[in-house]
């Protein structure tokens, strides 16, 4: 494990490590299914450091094999599409992704994705398919400030692929420690073309959408709850939202 955690701050393994899953995942993103991408104009003046993606989640893998896809694309100055994967030949490794330990220690494949950047976590609220109640680790905390400290880091508040379920005071606490460039990020389609793990497809020819909002205007001293309520709203998971596509749905239903 200790192995692992070295091996991944090395540019060199990782720039090879984002090339082989790049040209793999390439087509299921482009070919088989199509990305639709929007807002990379927030990203082209963006920080090297201390930024901090906050985005709902649909699948394990699949969102953020299409994130850094995307990053890739906007190194090369692609403007909200990706276009032929030549920029995988010179990627952008710039960046951490926030994760389960749960999840990311299960198998050889889950421990491979540890070393394109993955910050394991342990869950405060899950383990082991139980509902659990545990303070949350200090040690988890630091890893993402010292991943600010020099690069962009990449969290989904909910930590779960569950739609509008709460968000995580954690976020919220990196955010009030940290001060960073908040940018929210919201996602659609994954759940519906890829299975859980987002590994399999499930149905092919789906539009995924990836849509980056402009940097949040945030109090930092503003008490963790409102800063958590105005993330979850911002990535369009909060109650109001949840409503919104409850309403939207029956007035789909009553045409």
């Amino acid at each position: 494990m200790k192995l692992i955690d070295r091996f991944r701050h090395i540019r060199v393994i990782r720039t090879v490590l984002y090339a082989v899953v790049g040209f793999i995942t390439y087509p299921g993103l482009v070919l088989i299914n199509k990305v639709k991408i929007e807002g990379t104009e927030n990203l082209f003046n963006l920080p090297k450091k201390n930024v901090l993606f906050v985005s709902n989640h649909q699948t394990y893998f699949a969102d953020v094999i299409a994130f850094v896809h995307i990053f890739c694309a906007v190194k090369w100055r692609k403007h909200n599409r990706l276009g032929l994967p030549f920029y995988l030949l010179n990627p952008f490794t710039n960046v951490y992704m926030v994760a389960a330990a749960e999840t990311m220690n299960a198998n050889w494949l889950t421990k491979l994705f540890k070393l394109c950047g993955t910050l394991t976590v342990k869950r405060t609220w899950r383990a082991e398919g139980k509902d659990v109640s545990r303070e949350r680790d200090s040690a988890d905390t630091q890893k993402i400030d010292q991943a600010l400290h020099h690069s962009w880091v990449i969290t989904f508040p909910q930590g779960t692929t569950k739609p509008f379920a709460p968000g995580r005071k954690g976020t919220a606490h990196i955010i009030k420690n940290n001060q960073p460039v908040v940018i929210p990020v919201v996602i659609n389609g994954f759940w519906r073309a890829f299975d859980k793990k987002g590994l399999n497809f499930k149905k092919r020819g789906t539009v995924l959408s990836v849509r980056f909002k402009e940097p949040m205007v945030i109090d930092y001293t503003a008490p963790v709850e409102e800063i958590l309520s105005q993330v979850m709203d911002a990535i369009e998971q909060s109650k109001e939202y949840m409503l919104k596509g409850r309403h939207h749905l029956l007035a789909q239903a009553g045409k």
